[in-house]
Formats: structure tokens, C-alpha cells, sequence
């Protein structure tokens, strides 16, 4: 057993002060006060908060390393920066021998970290018109089963969230065809200009969630000059049960630090959900932003995701809107669990749970990370990757 002992516990809605957390095995066993159990092993928080292991569902690469070219180096960077789950985010960049290598590629080494849970499929099918690259988009042409049936078939149920443009004609027939193969995949809306009505007809197949809200979003054209119709952003809001990611950068470049107070305000913290949307690509950075060091662009200069880890998107969001700690670990953990299901296993610190845990100090910076009752290191990650191949 593992006692933490000296630690400011971060639980759903409180900070809890003058307790330890009793780990045995993977699990946590007890979250306690007073005498700390014989025999355990302590570690000294020293005043660190010890929140949940942060859950990062929207992830392209990270540390040079996409996820479709070096899976592990991608994962390593992001768990030593307290991501303890996360989804490799695969894009539309990708033709389909592209997309079934790095489906193939992901599967092969996704064990040897212990945090990688699956896919996140920005694409193939969304609205060309929105994201960054546009000119790399190969899916701009009609739906067709014989294109997309075997990347769906490759992914499997560990495509957790497929992401579509409903406005794209053809489009309900992948979903379908998606649902069929993972019935728990969570269909979201992104690089889109959906109207609420496009959206609502998909809703049967389980839209809960909005890409980088505010962002790669548009809206249909006005039947009169001066109006305003709803797009996707809009259509979110509207509906209580879509969550909405957002990218919350040092600047508030990706999302004006205004709009973000807005989709709070609108969504409730519980129906908001932090990405890092990180991607490893060195495109062409204006040098009025050339200071900034959380921004990623692509070869035209155009916003390309970030260069971001979810434990600084926390430290921004606190920055921006004044939420707490808590209210920061909710984003960051809690909602993308209960939004991939697995809120039963990760996402909060509670007995039973887990022990997927961060040591981090007031400004985020990640001191210690537990991933399934074991504290990180180099040698952590030797040991997961003997222990995969000895299983």
C-alpha cells in the first residue's frame, strides 16, 4: 500500500485539507484522516495538490512526434505532463491507406504507455471549407462506403468519437455505419456550418459533443443581409445535453477570453470539456505571435491547434475566468470521462477508482504523476512496456 500524506485532495466540488489517500494496487482504497495505516509506503505531497490524472480527448502529437508516427514518444510527453488518458486524434489530412496505417500503428504500441484509450477521428468527413490545411483535405469528394468501410472496420470500438459535418450530403449513412461497428461511439459536430435542424437529425445517433467550440465553426447564409443565423456554436448552447471543447490558450487566441467566460456561462462547467488539440508541425508562425510559445500554425499561417499540454490549458482557463481548481479539474477530467463512459474507472478521485492521479502546484506545473498506482519515471515506462510484452 501507498499513503499520500501532506496533500491538498482535489475532489469533484472541494479541496480537502488534513487527509491522505491510501492507494493499494492500482486502486484508490481510502480517502482518510488522522493516523496513516502501518506498513504503507508514504509519500510527501508537500502541500502539492493531488487532483485526478487529466483526460485529454482531442490530441494529435506532441514533442516533435505525431501520433501516427511515433505513438509512444507522442503519449510519454503528454504523461509526464499529467495526462494520464487520452484519445490519439487522427485527421483529415490522412488518405485511407494513411488513415488504416495509423490506426494500425497506434494499436500496435498503444499498451506500451498505459494511456492511450483509443481514437478520436477528426474526420474523414467534414466541411472542407473550415479547419487548418485546407488544401490537404482528401476527403472533399462524395461519401462513399468502399472509402470509408475498412477505416471503420480497422478502428473498432476503439474509435470512441468520430467527428462529422452533418451538412455533408451522405454523411448519415457513416454514421450510421460507424454506430453500427462501435455503438458507443460519441458522434460530435466539427468544421461545420451545420444548422440546429441538420444537426437535430443526427441526434439519434448520439451527438454529445461540439469540436473546439468557436473554432473551425461557421454559419449558414442569411436569407437577408444583416441577420444572423445559428450554426453548430449556437445549436450546442442549445441543446443540454452537448458538450463543448475548448482550446484554452495563453492568449486566448483560439477562443476570445470573453467567449470562453460565455460558453461557461451558457454550458455550465459541468458540459465543458478542455483540449489541448496539440499537433507536432513546424509551420509558419507570424511574427507578432512569434513570442508565444502554446500556438501552433500551418504552412500558410493559420492557426494549426497548439503546441499545448491539458495541465496548461488548466493553469489558462483559471487565468482567464477566474474558475477554481476544482472547476479546472472538471473540465480537464472529470467531463471527458463522463463523456467517454469511463467515469466509472478514472476522471475524479474517489475510493475505488484508479489511482490515475497529478501532484501539481497552484500554476499547474505537474510535480509527480501516478498512472494506475504507480508514480511515472523513465523507468515506469520501461516497466509497462516489459510487463505488455511479458503478458
Amino acid at each position: 500500500m501507498i499513503a499520500i500524506k501532506n496533500a491538498k485532495i482535489v475532489l469533484e466540488n472541494e479541496v480537502l485539507k488534513d487527509a491522505y489517500l491510501l492507494i493499494e494496487n492500482d486502486r484508490i482504497k481510502k480517502i482518510g484522516r488522522g493516523e496513516i495505516p502501518e506498513g504503507a509506503e508514504e509519500i510527501d505531497a508537500k502541500g502539492l495538490y493531488v487532483g485526478p490524472g487529466l483526460v485529454d480527448i482531442h490530441v494529435h502529437g506532441g514533442d516533435g512526434y505525431m501520433f501516427d508516427e511515433n505513438p509512444v514518444k507522442a503519449a510519454e510527453h503528454f504523461l509526464k505532463n499529467g495526462t494520464t488518458t487520452l484519445l490519439a486524434t487522427l485527421y483529415y489530412n490522412l488518405s485511407k491507406e494513411e488513415f488504416l496505417n495509423a490506426v494500425k500503428t497506434v494499436k500496435k504500441d498503444m499498451d506500451k504507455t498505459g494511456n492511450i484509450a483509443g481514437f478520436y477521428m477528426e474526420g474523414p468527413y467534414m466541411n472542407p471549407k473550415y479547419g487548418a490545411t485546407p488544401e490537404s483535405n482528401k476527403w472533399k469528394g462524395e461519401i462513399k462506403k468502399a472509402d470509408y468501410e475498412e477505416i471503420i472496420k480497422e478502428a473498432g470500438n476503439l474509435a470512441k468519437v468520430w467527428v462529422v459535418a452533418p451538412e455533408r450530403e451522405g454523411v448519415e449513412e457513416f454514421v450510421k455505419d460507424a454506430k453500427k461497428v462501435n455503438p458507443d461511439a460519441v458522434i460530435s459536430v466539427g468544421h461545420s456550418e451545420a444548422s440546429p435542424l441538420q444537426i437535430e437529425k443526427l441526434k439519434k445517433y448520439g451527438i454529445k459533443l461540439l469540436t473546439h467550440c468557436m473554432d473551425a465553426t461557421g454559419r449558414p447564409e442569411p436569407e437577408f443581409s444583416g441577420t444572423r443565423t445559428c450554426g453548430p456554436d449556437e445549436a450546442c448552447f442549445l441543446d443540454d445535453d452537448m458538450y463543448a471543447e475548448i482550446i484554452c490558450d495563453s492568449q486566448a487566441i483560439h477562443v476570445n477570453k470573453e467567449f470562453i467566460k460565455l460558453i461557461i456561462k451558457i454550458k455550465g462547467k459541468e458540459k465543458v470539456i478542455l483540449i489541448s488539440d496539440s499537433f507536432a508541425l513546424e509551420g509558419k508562425c507570424p511574427d507578432r505571435l512569434s513570442h508565444i510559445t502554446d500556438l501552433q500554425f500551418d504552412e500558410n499561417g493559420d492557426l494549426c491547434g497548439s503546441k499545448l499540454t491539458l495541465n496548461v490549458a488548466c493553469r489558462n482557463v483559471i487565468k482567464h475566468t477566474g474558475c477554481s481548481i476544482c472547476d479546472a479539474f472538471l473540465m480537464a477530467s472529470t467531463n471527458p470521462a463522463k463523456l467517454l463512459g469511463m467515469d466509472g474507472e478514472i476522471g475524479s478521485i474517489s475510493e475505488g477508482k484508479l489511482a490515475d492521479l497529478v501532484f501539481v502546484d497552484e500554476d499547474f506545473n505537474v510535480e509527480k504523476v501516478m498512472l494506475k498506482g504507480e508514480v511515472y519515471n523513465e523507468r515506469m515506462i520501461c516497466y509497462v512496456k516489459n510487463r505488455n510484452v511479458k503478458n
